[in-house]
């Protein structure tokens, strides 16, 4: 394997890869769809709570529409890495180094997840301007997770079976 195009300050323990079982082939390419959809439930739970506050927070507030889905965007993220982070810093990690590991982790899976998530809620007629107490806001946020987790994993699935996304967290547990 070809190492030149890692980062030169960066230790990375090969075998602790090799003696990590249980979370398929990082470089390989063998991975299940369980580890995968595993790391996307992950990230959907933070994205979740996330959008969740920030779209009832806006509807709560009467905010326009753009003004609640960057709210909850950006909520989506920070809750979104938030999980990771924390969890990475248990295992010793110093916070900057822990937020490098998150940051790669995470983004793509997230950029998918808030893309379609999103994209759902905006094409669905009249879900940005349903109420908290409609069945329609709900139905259509919920369903828009739905969509995309089904999506977000097999994402996830190519991204760990290449060493990256998720599969850079796994040295951690």
């Amino acid at each position: 394997m070809e190492h030149s195009a890692h980062d030169v300050g960066t230790v990375h323990d090969h075998a602790a890869h090799q003696a990590h079982e249980g979370h398929g082939g990082h470089h390989t390419g063998r991975v299940t769809w369980g580890s995968a959809a595993t790391a996307t439930l992950h990230c959907l739970t933070g994205c979740a709570i996330g959008e969740i506050l920030g779209m009832a927070i806006g509807t709560a507030l009467l905010w326009g529409n753009v003004a609640t889905m960057v709210l909850a965007i950006v909520l989506a993220f920070m809750f979104g890495y938030s999980l990771t982070l924390f969890a990475i810093r248990k295992a010793g990690l110093d916070f900057k180094t822990a937020l490098k590991v998150a940051l790669a982790a995470d983004t793509v899976s997230i950029i998918v997840m808030e893309l379609v998530d999103n994209g759902i809620i905006a094409l669905i007629p009249g879900a940005m301007d349903a109420h908290l107490n409609e069945t329609l806001f709900w139905t259509s946020l919920l369903g828009g997770f739905v969509v995309a987790f089904l999506l977000t994993t097999p994402v996830n699935k190519w991204m760990i079976g290449r060493g990256k996304g998720h599969a850079v967290v796994h040295s951690y547990h």
